[in-house]
This record gives structure tokens, C-alpha cells and sequence, in this order.
């Protein structure tokens, strides 16, 4: 399906201020981590090489970019003064424009040591962002205009684990008029669907008793939408216009992290906690099964499938090509330390930066691993490279220096 196709079918009703030169949401405009065909971003730089500007990122965060029109956008937290805020820079320059605090104290108590109190990429619908933060044990919904004035905020709901308190990480999905948002944890874990314009909650959707962080993502499958999601040891899909559940199938673990990812027919997912799987299901005429299944885990960073073939980089820095349908190993390599970073394609070309600054490109190919480059900057990186107009961008910290000190870096020719 075409670029335009897609956003035809998702959205229809997103204005058409969306832009083929943006990248909207988590994982980009088709959802998939893929960048606009014709896209050529270089693949070596350094320090002193093809930057073409740098900015300081006030505070902390592990959220992607998005790019709208003119501006990159991320959201942060400032730990030592608790206070979650949204930020933007200029496209071209890298001059900070606006800074929006919207969350002032109630931090979450106790976050895994590689979280972070602003994991979560915003969205951007074509009119307004949306950004969602965990604080005072609730996941809270905010829209905000392009110039970081807020227009409304909805408590989604309660984020109260106790047996895994390891913060919060799903990033706001944009569907129609509809902006989802999740919230899993022991007691009264949830999906819910708000109205763009409003903030009005128009459906939920239970997930009680799961203890996942993974992003909801809408996939056309069959010429029909599902709301792919996973934990609790299946795969779901659901009906993003009312919520209901529609199929369901065996696979990944109890709690993933990354994006589900699909093409054609197949959809794929991996884990986690406690166990490691990656795994392949069919669906067809509103039901799944898992057609293959093996023991390998990407747990935080999600997978990108291409042209019939499976791409991963595991948690401690294997990369992996499977045939999509069989899950058949074309081949494996080691390439480093640990990943949380998910893949993004460009170019034929597959990036990803490892926890400790290294941004390693290798092609998309089933014939044998073909490694372009490896680039570092700083010391520290858990957000995914995103790919617009020639240009990468990056959000790496160094701490080399005793502080946290995070950049965010255009890369270009």
C-alpha cells in the first residue's frame, strides 16, 4: 500500500497538514519504522563529520523524535526538579523554540534503572500533539497545540503496579479521530480510546492483569484495521473503532516491550520476561495462529520486517535476518553491547544505536549480513534513530563527565 494509501485508510479524518516530509509518531508515518522511499541519509558521520547542527536536551528522556514540518519535538524530564515537559527545536537550525512543563512533581516512586520519567514519543494528528507521562500513579493524556500551548488533559487512567515497578513506556497511537492510549499493569490495566478533539473517552478496553510496556500499533491486515498489541504470553488484535476484541494468539512472554511489526498476512512480536520467543502468527478471516516460533529475545526494541524478511538486533546485540514465513534463519552476527533501540530502514539500508552510542548501519538483505558503518556520539543511547528529507535524527547522552548531559543531533550530508 502507498504512503498515501495508508494515510488515506488510518487516518481520514487527520487534516492534511500531515505532511509526506514528517515523521508523526512513534515508528513513523506507516507505523513500521520504515522512512519515504527515495530517502538517502548518509551512513558514516562523527563528532566532525555530517553533523549538521547539535542541541542541548534539557533534562532526560529515552522518547524518539517526531518531526513536524519545521520542528523536532521531543518530550524530557528533569529529575532533580521532577518536572515532565515537552520541548521543540528548529528543523533547520537546532535553536530551541518552546518549552511546555506539564507535569510539576509526582513522579513515579521507584522506574527500572534504564527508564526514564519521559519514555513515551508524542504524536502529531496534522492539527495537535499529544503526549503521555506517568505521574501520581496515573497515566495522564495531554494535547497540545504546535506552539506548545496545552488544550486539554484527560487522567487516561491508574498506573499502580507492584510486583515489576519498572515505569512506563507506551507511546500514544493517532487512528481516525481517535487518539489510544495504554496503561498495563496488575490491577486494572487498560486500552483507551479518547477523541482527538475533546479528550471525551469514546471506548476501553481491559488488560487487567498483564504487566507489559509495549506501544499499541494499527495495522490493515485483510483489508480490515486491528489494534495489534502484545504481553500476557499472546498476541492480540482488537477493533480499534470500538475496542472489542476480535483474535488472539499463543506467543513472545508475559511482558514485552517492543512494537508488534507485520506484513501481508503475518504479524510479529518478541520477549521478554520471563521468557525469550520471537515468533510469527497468521491471521485471516478475523482469527490467528502461530506459525513459527524461536527462542531468540528483542525485549525492549521492536523488530522491522521487509520484502518478506524478519530483522532483528536481540537485547545483548545480535542482529538476525528470518525468512518471514517460516521464521527459516538466513544468518546471525554479534555486532555489540546491549540494545533498547529499535531498527529503522532507509535506503535499503537498516539503523539502530546501541545502549552506548554506537549507531551501526548494515543492509537490508537476506543474503548475508553486510555491515555499511559504525558511528558514535556521546556515550549513552536508548531512543531510535528517525529519518526525513536525507537527514537522521538522534537523541544520544554522554555522562562521561560525571552528569547527564543529552544532545540532539541532525544528521546530513
Amino acid at each position: 500500500m502507498s504512503r498515501f494509501a495508508l494515510f488515506v485508510a488510518v487516518l481520514l479524518t487527520v487534516t492534511t497538514q500531515l505532511s509526506a516530509a514528517d515523521w508523526p509518531w512513534w515508528r513513523g508515518p506507516d507505523f513500521n519504522g520504515i522512512a519515504a522511499e527515495g530517502e538517502n541519509p548518509p551512513t558514516k558521520w562523527s563528532a566532525s563529520q555530517n553533523v549538521v547542527w547539535k542541541s542541548a536536551v534539557p533534562g532526560r528522556g529515552h522518547s524518539s523524535p517526531i518531526i513536524v514540518g519545521d520542528k523536532v519535538i521531543l518530550t524530557t524530564a528533569d529529575e532533580n526538579a521532577k518536572v515532565q515537559s515537552v520541548v521543540a527545536f528548529d528543523r533547520k537550525g537546532g535553536k530551541q523554540l518552546w518549552k511546555t512543563d506539564i507535569h510539576k512533581g509526582g513522579f513515579l516512586a521507584e522506574i527500572h534503572k534504564k527508564n526514564t520519567h519521559a519514555s513515551p514519543t508524542a504524536a502529531w494528528d496534522g492539527e495537535n500533539l499529544f503526549v503521555v507521562f506517568a505521574n501520581s500513579n496515573a497515566v495522564f493524556l495531554t494535547a497540545l497545540d504546535i506552539d506548545g500551548n496545552q488544550l486539554w488533559q484527560k487522567r487516561a487512567g491508574g498506573f499502580t503496579p507492584k510486583k515489576y515497578s519498572f515505569g512506563y513506556g507506551p507511546s500514544p497511537l493517532i487512528y481516525k479521530d481517535k487518539v489510544i492510549v495504554s496503561s498495563e499493569y496488575e490491577a486494572g490495566g487498560f486500552i483507551k480510546a479518547f477523541d482527538r478533539k475533546t479528550g471525551k473517552e469514546l471506548w476501553e478496553a481491559s488488560r487487567k492483569g498483564l504487566i507489559s510496556f509495549s506501544s499499541p500499533v494499527v495495522a490493515n491486515i485483510g483489508g480490515d484495521d486491528y489494534l495489534l498489541m502484545t504481553g500476557g504470553n499472546y498476541l492480540a488484535g482488537y477493533d480499534p473503532e470500538n475496542g472489542k476484541g476480535v483474535w488472539r494468539a499463543e506467543g513472545c512472554s508475559m511482558a514485552t516491550c517492543g512494537t508488534l511489526v507485520w506484513e501481508g498476512d503475518m504479524v510479529f512480536g518478541s520477549g521478554g520476561y520471563p521468557d525469550k520467543q520471537t515468533v510469527g502468527v497468521q491471521v485471516r478471516n478475523g482469527s490467528a495462529r502461530q506459525v513459527w516460533s524461536n527462542k531468540e529475545k528483542c525485549y525492549e526494541q521492536s523488530m522491522l520486517v521487509h520484502d518478506g524478511y524478519l530483522y532483528a538486533v536481540t537485547d545483548n546485540g545480535i542482529a538476525f535476518c528470518w525468512d518471514a514465513k517460516s521464521g527459516k534463519e538466513m544468518w546471525k552476527t554479534r555486532l555489540g553491547s546491549p540494545v533498547s533501540s529499535s531498527l529503522t530502514l532507509a535506503s535499503d539500508n537498516l539503523y539502530y544505536s546501541d545502549e552506548r552510542g554506537t549507531t551501526y548501519v548494515f543492509q537490508a538483505t537476506p543474503e548475508k549480513f553486510t555491515p555499511v558503518a559504525e558511528n558514535k556520539l556521546g556515550n549513552i543511547s536508548f531512543a531510535t534513530p528517525v529519518i526525513v528529507d536525507d537527514q537522521i535524527f538522534l537523541r544520544h547522552a554522554d555522562n562521561s563527565s560525571g552528569q547527564w548531559v543529552e544532545t540532539l543531533y541532525c544528521i546530513g550530508h
